[in-house]
């Protein structure tokens, strides 16, 4: 029994071919915007890629553009179809081709579907990547003076800055790393010397931050140094008062900017699913009552269209069916009734002028 089935007159059938035609141009539109976000999404993280560990997190961007060519491309090529079915002639044409292109439809908006379910998922990808880069890159803050690496004491300040972040987590991140180059410090001093030999790994560890990591709407002078020492400043408790600096981490604030956009992205997309989704049907629908058209050979008689001429088991079934016999159908046997299980192996041994065994008449 056929599923979601409808009948359809002439008229309907040609307002549903011109309407589908329609939708397919604006289906080249959405495929534009698909292209359009999956490119916004890929420059935006380049903006900060020095800062992420690489992974799989180009993989919904690259999916979007790859997506987005597609739609423009199937939506071009359903456009026409649709309009050559107001013309029965051009139809009759145009029926083979017919299902293939509905089933490279399907599975095309199947992968949008799919985009959009990758943009929601990209989250704990991003998180781990932007935690193991930031990491990384406030290892680096102090390397001025080594190639490849000169650039990252100015992108994490800007970083800091621009965001009002400080650290990976947050401010205590600077505490735990050598972010002085050696440059910069008196190695004649004591106070540092003292402060290498305190340390196991021999490194400069201060409790201190970075001057883009102040605050300039706090109302007192930006403290960078003994941040946890209340005796070197005046009238200072760490411990109540707010510091003057920022107190979210980077990663923090970077993974909420980015989850903003990826959950915009992704609302977009399942939406751009569902107008794709509603053109598949249309598109079977049209396929069906011109199919039974041309059966009954009246253009101008009544059809019925539907989304599957039988029922979802039983269309599933009949799929399986012919799968398993694609194979079938290409063997070749290279012995004529080898495999034939009413023709004797044995006598498959023998030439044209040999007697099997079996056909030598025995005397009683």
């Amino acid at each position: 029994m056929a599923v979601l089935k409808v009948k359809f007159t002439k008229t309907r059938r040609d307002k549903l071919a011109q309407i589908l035609w329609i939708l397919n141009w604006v289906s080249v539109v959405t495929g534009v915007i698909l292209f359009s976000l999956g490119l916004f999404l890929k420059i935006e993280i380049k903006k900060h890629n020095e800062l992420m560990e690489n992974g799989d997190i180009h993989s919904v961007p690259n999916m979007l553009i790859a997506v987005g060519i597609i739609a423009c491309i199937i939506n071009l090529f359903g456009g026409k179809i649709c309009y050559d079915c107001l013309d029965t002639n051009k139809f009759s044409r145009l029926k083979l081709i017919m299902l293939p292109y509905i089933i490279c439809t399907f599975f095309f908006t199947f992968f949008i579907f799919v985009g959009a379910i990758m943009c929601y998922t990209m989250r704990n990808e991003l998180e781990e990547s932007l935690y193991q880069g930031l990491r990384n890159a406030l290892k680096f803050y102090k390397d001025t003076d080594i190639p490849g690496r000169c650039f990252m004491k100015t992108t994490i300040d800007m970083l800091q800055i621009e965001f009002q972040c400080c650290g990976n987590n947050g401010f205590r991140d600077w505490f735990e790393i050598q972010w002085i180059s050696i440059r910069y410090l008196d190695m004649s001093s004591k106070e540092v010397i003292s402060r290498f030999k305190s340390n196991v790994d021999g490194k400069f560890l201060v409790d201190g931050v970075p001057f883009s990591c102040c605050n300039p709407n706090s109302p007192r002078p930006c403290i960078l140094y003994h941040l946890t020492n209340n005796s070197a400043h005046y009238n200072y408790d760490f411990l109540t008062e707010e510091l003057n600096v920022w107190m979210k981490g980077c990663r923090h604030v970077l993974l909420e900017y980015y989850t903003h956009i990826i959950q915009s992205i992704g609302l977009t997309v399942i939406l751009i699913w569902m107008f794709e989704l509603s053109v598949l049907m249309g598109v079977r629908y049209l396929q069906t009552a011109m199919e039974n058209v041309l059966l009954q050979g009246d253009p101008e008689c009544e059809s019925d269209g539907w989304l599957l001429e039988n029922s979802c088991v039983e269309t599933a079934k009949h799929n399986l069916r012919i799968i398993k016999n694609l194979g079938k159908a290409n063997q070749i046997s290279t012995v004529s009734g080898i495999n034939d299980p009413n023709v004797d192996i044995q006598a498959a041994n023998y030439g044209p002028d040999d007697v099997p065994p079996s056909s030598i008449p025995t005397v009683s």
